[in-house]
């Protein structure tokens, strides 16, 4: 019975270990993972051009290059957690951008939530809740797809807040846009202290199928 039990308690462990992913490459390799639609996946990146694209397979992908070799080779991709919630930090010792380019495929259907104290953030068609807050740099929310949220609050602190999706756009200092849709079904929580939101899409009120 005693060797049942730690059998048993060895299945269980090993059940949980293969649960829990981890993976540390250096800028240059390709980064795999396990994620699933749904999941929550937290980005937390040192200054860089972010892309994260939306696609119809499972998993995660993450691929970095940089024109600075030596800032390439001092940054790391660190992918830590479990298929449902995630999180991929990006760090190294260079904290200034140097073109770091960083491309990053997940499931259609995520929860995302990005920190970044500089640079550039694109979304393209992910359907899910989204909090992104950068200082300084660019945010751009891009969907081919339903814009289906019921709670959107943007702004800038100092900058440029184009909402395209809604036909507003507002500059200056504090400029935001806030909409509430009982109808739809996420929520959108965007902020740049300096710089500028794009928000691009079909309206939520256009006629015809979305």
């Amino acid at each position: 019975m005693k060797t049942l039990r730690i059998a048993a308690g060895l299945a269980i462990f090993g059940c949980n270990w293969a649960a829990f992913s981890q993976s540390n490459v250096q800028c240059g390799q390709m980064l795999n993972g396990q994620l699933q639609s749904g999941a929550v996946l937290t980005i937390d990146s040192r200054p860089a051009g972010v892309e994260i694209v939306g696609t119809d397979q499972e998993g995660i992908r993450v691929s970095c290059k940089s024109d600075n070799t030596d800032s390439a080779a001092h940054t790391r991709l660190h992918l830590s957690g479990t298929s449902t919630q995630s999180k991929l930090t990006i760090d190294g010792e260079h904290l200034n951008h140097n073109n770091l380019q960083i491309h990053i495929e997940v499931p259609r259907k995520i929860n995302l939530r990005a920190r970044m104290p500089a640079g550039q953030v694109t979304v393209n068609d992910i359907v899910g809740d989204k909090d992104i807050e950068i200082y300084a740099g660019q945010i751009t929310i891009n969907s081919a797809h339903k814009w289906d949220y019921k709670d959107v609050d943007v702004s800038v602190s100092i900058g440029q807040v184009n909402a395209q999706v809604y036909g507003e756009d507002h500059g200056g200092f504090f400029g935001s846009v806030r909409k509430r849709n009982a109808d739809g079904e996420y929520r959108l929580h965007a902020h740049v202290t300096t710089g500028q939101i794009d928000l691009l899409g079909k309206s939520p009120h256009a006629p015809g199928p979305q």
